[in-house]
C-alpha cells in the first residue's frame, strides 16, 4: 500500500482515518489464502517438531555427561558390581569397559575416578573475548559480517544487528558451531548456529587444540549457575565474571582415550541437535520471505482442493 498518497501534504506528513477506511487492500481467494495457510503452516510444524527433537537429543547428551563424568556412574557401577566385562551398562556399551576404571580415590575435588586429573576450566579452553565492533563499521558497498552480541545470543542475527568490516582480526570470527558464552548481563553458553560474524565485547569464543568440544562446553555448562551467582552479586547493572573464575572452576579429566571413545556418543548427539536447529533457521528464513510474496501475489499457488486439517 503507497501510505504516501493519502498523506495530507502537511509539514509533517500524516495519515487520515478516513482516507485509511477508504484504501483497498488486495487479497487472494480464498482457496488460495487456504493453500498459503498450508504452506506456512507446513513449515511451522516441522520447525517446531525439530525444536523439541532437538530439545531431546540436548538433554540425552546433558544427561550422558553428567552421569559419565560428574557422578561417574560407570565407575560406580564397576565398583558395585553392576557392569561386568561384556556386559552393556544403558547408555554405555560393553566395549568402554575398558576404559572406566573401577576405583575413586582422593583429589582436591573430593573422590575422582583413578587415574583422571583435575585441571581449571580455563586450562581445557582458551576463552577468547570479543572486540569492540563498533569501531571498524563497514564503508559504503564493502563486504560486512554481523556482529554478535548478546541480543544475537538470544534473538538470532536479524535485519537491525550491527555490521563489521570482513577483514576483521581472525581470532574474533565465530562460524556455525562455534561455542560462545556472553559472560555479562545474562550469562549463558550455546553452540552458534547463526551463521559467520564477528564476536563482540562480553562474549567469548571458546575452542581448544586438546580437548573436543562437547568437552568444553559441557564443563562451561556446568559451572554457569554459579558464575550467574557471581554475576549476579556484582554491585553494577551489569553482572559479569572475571578469568579469575575461570582459573577457579574445575573440570575433571578423564584419560584420553576415554575422552575419545565414550564422548565420541556425546558428540553425535550434539551434532544431529546442531542439525535439526541449522534446519529450523532456514526454514524460518524461507517462510519470512515466501510471506510477502504470498500475500502480495508476487508467488502463485494452486490452491487446494477440498478443507485443509
Amino acid at each position: 500500500m503507497q501510505f504516501l498518497s493519502y498523506s495530507d501534504k502537511a509539514a509533517v506528513p500524516g495519515l487520515n482515518r478516513n482516507d485509511l477506511h477508504e484504501a483497498e487492500v488486495l487479497f487472494p481467494p480464498l482457496p488460495e489464502q487456504r493453500a498459503i495457510a498450508h504452506i506456512l503452516g507446513t513449515l511451522d510444524d516441522k520447525i517446531e517438531l525439530n525444536r523439541k527433537k532437538s530439545e531431546v537429543l540436548e538433554g540425552m547428551a546433558r544427561a550422558l555427561f553428567k552421569a559419565w563424568f560428574v557422578d561417574f556412574e560407570p565407575v560406580r557401577a564397576k565398583m558395585e558390581g553392576r557392569w561386568r566385562q561384556g556386559e552393556w551398562l544403558p547408555g554405555m556399551p560393553a566395549d568402554l569397559w575398558d576404559l572406566f576404571p573401577d576405583r575413586l580415590v582422593p583429589s582436591e575435588l573430593g573422590e575422582i575416578p583413578e587415574g583422571w586429573g583435575v585441571k581449571a576450566l580455563d586450562e581445557v579452553a582458551d576463552f577468547v573475548n570479543g572486540a569492540a565492533c563498533q569501531r571498524f563499521p563497514p564503508k559504503e558497498g564493502e563486504p560486512s559480517l554481523p556482529v554478535i552480541k548478546i541480543r544475537e545470543l538470544n534473538q538470532g542475527v536479524t535485519e537491525s544487528s550491527d555490521r563489521v568490516c570482513t577483514n576483521f582480526p581472525e581470532k574474533h570470527r565465530a562460524r556455525d558451531g562455534d561455542v560462545l558464552f556472553s559472560w555479562s548481563g545474562s550469562l549463558q553458553c550455546q553452540i552458534w548456529t547463526g551463521g559467520e560474524g564477528f564476536v563482540n565485547q562480553h562474549v567469548f569464543r571458546i575452542s581448544s587444540g586438546g580437548f573436543p568440544r562437547w568437552f568444553y562446553f559441557y564443563w562451561t555448562r556446568y559451572h554457569l549457575e554459579r558464575f550467574r551467582r557471581i554475576a549476579a552479586d556484582k554491585a553494577t547493572t551489569m553482572g559479569h565474571i572475571k578469568r579469575s573464575h575461570l582459573a577457579e572452576a574445575k573440570v575433571v579429566v578423564p584419560r584420553d582415550r576415554l575422552v575419545e571413545g565414550a564422548g565420541g556418543a556425546i558428540e553425535v548427539l550434539l551434532d544431529a541437535k546442531l542439525l535439526r536447529l541449522s534446519e529450523s533457521q532456514q526454514m524460518a528464513k524461507s517462510r519470512d520471505s515466501l510471506l510477502p510474496k504470498l500475500i502480495s501475489g508476487e508467488i502463485r499457488v494452486a490452491p487446494t482442493e477440498g478443507p485443509v486439517d
